[in-house]
């Protein structure tokens, strides 16, 4: 193997290894996820944005790349991290594979290194900023260990917006019942769950007005996933105070949770190193149920500060923060994890079903 592929994380650790992918340099905030399986979803998460992803399993690539499977149009990680790569794709429906995947969209990656080591590091002392480089040259080390502790951090970022749509989108599923989705950095797969079940989807850019929303004549709204911190999405926040007077059925996933709490003048706080991966256990304290989340999230609600009138609706049962809220009255929820899954376990799709059933 080839060093030729470089980590600078900011506290100075550097980690060498082979680059793949496009020889590029990215910049941004290394977080790791769990899952097993899944790399193409992840990477084209939005969620990912300005973020270095590290796969903790240590093989990737062994299926390849399917069109079906996009979450975006794009690869929206910065960055790669893997321990091995294996660029053969044994599936027929295969339409390319993970090295020539990021090269497509100008994305760098590094194998080889330690994932258990930075995993490790991440745990316990949280994420930190860093550049990836490939390819580089030893004498370079001095200037990028300076750089990487200069990056800003991600809560200085309106992320947001550089991931919504630009434009109003219509979906037609057929249906008699419309959405508006409000993009903060929204998952095909959430979409795609929606119009299964013939409700029809209209796609706005994060910075619609309640108004603009209203003229829309939805009958449910659904506030999407997205990156970044969710005090700096003020905007989607002073749409939605507006949008829960109207007593519309709301529904809102990851970031959409963080951004619902906050309209009702709750606080968020950022997680040490979050929770990515597929497997995370969640207590529904309703029925006493533990769901199996697919969950992607560097901030949480923080419960102490959730006015009355919003419950908890489900908890985490790795660190007990906060994974759902119902308000009392009103037909508003939402949940912290994913339940459109990919990756991840599938059986959370009842929720779309509930949120669907409520919109008759």
């Amino acid at each position: 193997m080839e060093n030729n592929a470089v980590l600078v994380l900011a506290d100075g650790t550097v980690l060498e290894g082979e680059g793949f992918g496009s020889q590029e340099t990215a910049e941004g905030e290394v977080v790791f996820n769990t899952s097993m399986t899944g790399y193409q979803e992840a990477l084209t998460d939005p969620s990912y944005k300005y973020q270095i992803l590290l796969m903790t399993y240590p093989l990737m690539g062994n299926y390849g790349i399917r069109e079906q499977d996009f979450e975006s149009p794009r690869i929206q990680a910065e960055g790669f991290i893997i321990r091995e790569l294996n660029s053969n794709a044994r599936d027929s429906r295969v339409g390319n594979n993970l090295d020539g995947f990021l090269k497509q969209y100008g994305v760098p990656g590094i194998q080889g290194i330690d994932t258990r080591f930075l995993t490790r590091k991440i745990r316990l002392h949280g994420v930190l900023n860093g550049i990836l480089k490939y390819p580089y040259e030893k004498k370079e080390l001095g200037d990028l260990k300076e750089k990487a502790s200069r990056l800003k951090n991600i809560s200085e970022m309106d992320l947001v917006d550089l991931v919504s749509t630009k434009k109003i989108v219509r979906h037609d599923a057929g249906g008699g019942k419309s959405v508006v989705l409000i993009d903060c950095g929204v998952k095909h797969s959430i979409m795609r769950l929606l119009m299964e079940r013939k409700v029809n989807v209209i796609q706005v850019p994060a910075k619609t007005s309640a108004g603009e929303i209203m003229d829309l004549e939805p009958d449910g709204i659904l506030v999407s996933n997205g990156p970044g911190d969710p005090q700096k999405s003020s905007y989607v926040v002073e749409s939605i105070k507006k949008l829960v007077q109207e007593e519309l059925p709301m529904f809102g996933i990851c970031l959409g949770l963080q951004l619902i709490s906050i309209a009702y003048g709750a606080g968020t706080y950022k997680l040490k190193f979050g929770h990515r991966g597929s497997n995370h256990p969640v207590k529904d304290l309703k029925t006493g149920r533990v769901h199996i989340t697919s969950q992607n999230h560097g901030f949480a609600v923080d419960s102490d500060t959730l006015p009355e009138d919003l419950g908890v609706s489900h908890i985490s049962l790795n660190d007990r923060s906060v994974e759902g809220i119902k308000h009392r009255e009103l037909p508003v929820s939402a949940v912290q994890y994913h339940p459109e899954g990919h990756p991840g376990p599938w059986y959370n799709y009842y929720l779309f079903d509930e949120f669907v059933a409520s919109l008759k």
